[in-house]
């Protein structure tokens, strides 16, 4: 329960309209999109970097654990907090605050969702590479705070790859800028540990990212396979034949099902996988690669290749992909994603193993993931609720990612740690790489104030 004192002091800072305290109105922030929950004593709206530093020096003042929080779709619980405090909440800091085209940059606020910031873009011909599934509800400072890929990460990279510079209120209520809108800045790369860090090290309110151009001409091809071990086979094979795809997904037939039945994109209902390639580049070119790109699904077994004839087929497409996890809602209460990394040539491997593991703890699973850069994100169903199927859905996603580390992967590729994977922070780091990675943390954040109980496991 937060003090009338606190309550006050947060008002005179916000506005007594921009903060919420009582029991009833904290509902909706003991949850994000994990199986995680956390009750915070406050959420607080502010609308400026100046205010978000007050908010951050009156916790620090009063020793109140806080957190930044955007919209909430953190799939690890990276969102809650598990030992109360207040949250940031950043979504009315969402302007759009320059678009040079000349220098090809934009700085925004980090409560922009990541598709207003395309549909801006789109005006001059431009975009932003990084485009999460959850594009429509992900905020800048949550994909900062991810380091986010999403469809094109298989081709243009993940969200640090395009962060030019940030503003970032730090855990001391600093207020600092790393970066800025040329390539490069000297002195240590601040920016590049901050990104990733699932708001543990500071607050990032505002940030200046790369733009592109669009491209001249886009293809987008739909692959049917009887087989997931196809689909697998056929990803390592596209990019070793020296073709890297803009978007290389893939989703399994309890996925097209749920997929179609929500949005009718055209996903045939008997096939076990498919594939959605997007080739973009210069008109002329895309042809010849769209033909070799058939010849190669051919040759690992794809038993149809459909090319989108327009627009609208290719949007249908895509509208089944960015909506599956809202789709699954269909067929279960929840479920638990996974997001594993693993190299493209053992996917047909660790997807078996999916299967497997599935069915050893009593499982219905589904797989919607980035096939082109090995981000696995394996769905377990949970359709009662009860005790004993969260027991045994954690179980299985544990086992997905010790199978990850076993293959050469990673236990995480864009959906953090978070509260979810602590305990699995030991699967693939010593204890000395974890104790160098808490005295970055204590350095950023000496009173261990800022989202505390995230990322990792307390020494042993």
């Amino acid at each position: 329960m937060l003090q009338p004192k606190i309550r006050r002091l947060l008002g005179d800072i916000v506005g007594t309209d921009n903060l919420l305290w009582r029991r009833s109105e904290l509902i909706p922030y003991k949850y994000d999109a994990s199986l995680m929950t956390g009750e915070p004593d406050a959420v607080v709206f502010p609308s400026s970097t100046e205010e978000v530093s007050k908010i951050v020096y009156l916790c620090v003042d009063e020793k109140i654990h806080f957190a930044p929080r955007g919209s909430g779709t953190n799939l690890s619980g990276g969102s809650v907090l598990v030992q109360g405090g207040i949250i940031i909440e950043l979504s009315r800091m969402n302007r759009i605050l320059e678009v040079n085209i000349p220098d090809e940059y934009a700085v925004v606020e980090s409560g922009v969702f990541n598709l207003d910031l395309q549909e801006e873009l789109a005006k001059h011909g431009y975009e932003y590479a990084p485009d999460p599934a959850s594009q429509k509800v992900a905020t800048m400072g949550g994909t900062i705070a991810e380091n986010s890929g999403g469809p094109h990460g298989v081709k243009c990279g993940v969200t640090t790859n395009h962060v030019l510079g940030m503003r970032v209120v730090l855990a001391n209520s600093d207020v600092i800028d790393c970066g800025g809108p040329t390539e490069s800045a000297p002195s240590y790369d601040i920016r590049g540990v901050l990104i990733g860090s699932e708001g543990t090290l500071g607050i990032v309110t505002e940030v200046t990212v790369r733009i592109r151009r669009k491209p001249e001409a886009v293809k987008t091809m739909l692959v049917v396979y009887d087989t997931i071990e196809s689909a697998g086979a056929s990803v390592s094979a596209v990019v070793a034949a020296g073709i890297i795809p803009a978007t290389l997904e893939m989703m399994d037939r309890p996925i097209i099902h749920c997929v179609e039945e929500s949005y009718q994109c055209g996903y045939p209902l008997d096939a076990e996988a498919v594939l959605i390639i997007e080739l973009d580049g210069l008109r002329d070119d895309l042809d010849e690669q769209a033909r070799r790109v058939e010849e190669i699904c051919r040759e690992n077994g794809a038993r149809d290749v459909r090319i989108a004839a327009d627009d609208a087929e290719r949007d249908r497409l895509w509208a089944g992909r960015r909506g599956a996890f809202g789709a699954v809602a269909r067929i279960c209460l929840n479920y638990l994603v996974m997001d594993g990394t693993v190299p493209r040539t053992k996917l047909p491997e660790v997807l078996r193993k999916v299967g497997e593991v599935a069915e050893k703890y009593k499982l219905k699973a589904g797989n919607v993931f980035h096939a082109g850069d090995g981000n696995l994100h394996p769905l377990f169903f949970i359709t009662e609720g009860t005790e004993d199927e969260l027991c045994r859905v954690h179980a299985a996603g544990a086992e997905i990612l010790k199978t990850c580390l076993a293959v050469g992967g990673t236990i995480s590729g864009e959906h953090g740690i978070g509260v979810e994977k602590i305990d699995a922070m030991r699967l693939q780091f010593s204890e000395e790489d974890l104790q160098m990675m808490r005295s970055v943390k204590k350095a950023f954040d000496p009173y261990l104030m800022c989202n505390p109980g995230k990322v990792l496991p307390e020494p042993r």
